[in-house]
């Protein structure tokens, strides 16, 4: 899968950087997935929430963070909506961010 965009994660981990090592490792694992639909994410991510408009959420850092990627599977992108806190997060639609 294509990651779009690494920039949205560097700049998050420069402000939280106990949040570095977990970005990292998902987004290792994301560019070489091959994702079909939602089924593949949950065979690895059996956490991840899935939400309207192919939204497609991640607990990160033993939930300390969260993660909202939107989702194009017959193109293979994996666009990044979201990075932040809980207290963050809850202060977004997830269906339109």
């Amino acid at each position: 899968m294509r990651v779009i965009s690494f920039q949205t994660l560097s700049e998050f981990w420069s402000r939280y950087s106990d949040a570095k090592n977990a970005l990292l490792a998902w987004y290792d694992d994301v560019k070489i997935a091959d994702w079909k639909g939602p089924a593949d994410i949950k065979k690895v991510y059996g956490n991840a929430s899935f939400v309207t408009n192919n939204r497609v959420i991640f607990n990160i850092k033993g939930n300390h963070y969260r993660l909202v990627v939107e989702v194009q599977y017959q193109l293979k992108i994996v666009r990044i909506r979201f990075i932040g806190t809980h207290a963050d997060y809850n202060r977004i639609d997830t269906t339109t961010i």
